[in-house]
Parts: C-alpha cells; sequence; structure tokens
C-alpha cells in the first residue's frame, strides 16, 4: 500500500475515531454511516483531504482506516490505560479530542501492528496533528507517543 493512501487512511480513521466513541453506537454502525455519509464540505475536522477523484476513496485506503478503527475499539481499555499512563498532569476527559484521537490510534499501531515502525507511526501522527490538531498537539502528542513506543516494542503482544 503506497504511504499516501496510509496517511489517508489515517486521516479518515482519525475522524472516526474522533466521532465513535461516545458511547452511542455500535462501532460497525459507526464505520458504516461514515462511509454512507462521508461528504468532503463543511467537516468539523479541517479542510477536506486532497482531491479524491469522483468522490471516491481507493480500497486498500477504506481498509486500512477500518482497520485502525476496529483495533482502538478491541483494544480501547488497554490503550486508554497506556495512553493515562503516560500523560503527565493530563486526563483523558481533559485532553483536546483531536488528540486523543490520535493518540488512540497511534497506540493501537505501536501495540499491535508490528509491520509499522514504531517512527513512522508516530511521524504519521504528528504530521496530522499538525494539520488537524491545536499548535500544541505535535509536541503534546509526540511525548506521549514517545513514551508508549520505547515500551511497546519489548512488549510481547
Amino acid at each position: 500500500m503506497a504511504s499516501g493512501n496510509r496517511r489517508r487512511g489515517r486521516e479518515f480513521a482519525l475522524k472516526m475515531v474522533y466521532g465513535l466513541f461516545d458511547g452511542k453506537e455500535s462501532i460497525e454502525a459507526g464505520i458504516e454511516d461514515f462511509w454512507d455519509n462521508f461528504r468532503f464540505q463543511d467537516d468539523i475536522l479541517g479542510e477536506p483531504i486532497e482531491q479524491i477523484e469522483d468522490g471516491k476513496v481507493h480500497e486498500e485506503t477504506r481498509r486500512f482506516a477500518n482497520e485502525i478503527v476496529r483495533g482502538v475499539a478491541a483494544h480501547l481499555d488497554e490503550i486508554d490505560g497506556m495512553i493515562g499512563k503516560f500523560s503527565t498532569n493530563w486526563s483523558l476527559e481533559r485532553m483536546a479530542r483531536v488528540d486523543l484521537a490520535l493518540l488512540r490510534m497511534t497506540t493501537f499501531e505501536l501495540l499491535y501492528r508490528s509491520d509499522i515502525p514504531a517512527n513512522v507511526a508516530i511521524n504519521e501522527a504528528i504530521e496530522i496533528g499538525k494539520r488537524y490538531g491545536s499548535k500544541e498537539t505535535p509536541a503534546f502528542v509526540n511525548g506521549i507517543l514517545d513514551k508508549i513506543s520505547h515500551i511497546s516494542r519489548t512488549k510481547a503482544v
């Protein structure tokens, strides 16, 4: 899968993770609703992703985004516990939703996707954070993810 497709997949996953973990619907229903109703205009998380021909998302991009969202859902308690452990002075409830969504997605990749190098996962989170988060987002997520990456690669998952 081309890195551009993975970046887009992560951006789509961010939007789903941002909105899905409020307990209002099942993850599968939320994923289905996202793809059925996705629009590029008036997107709550910022400008639309660069032009996608005919409004269609490449199947590999879609599959990668769905894998991330399902993985976060399947391991949410452990992921949130790990984020909480390394987020000094910040409870999950106090974090910006975009930052928390990025942390959840990337922690999933660090803990459960050994096929994705830690530095790649973290760099992608930083770059996406620059686009969708606040000016503090890149440094904030980098600090927490760096700590998680040190233990995640030594942990047998």
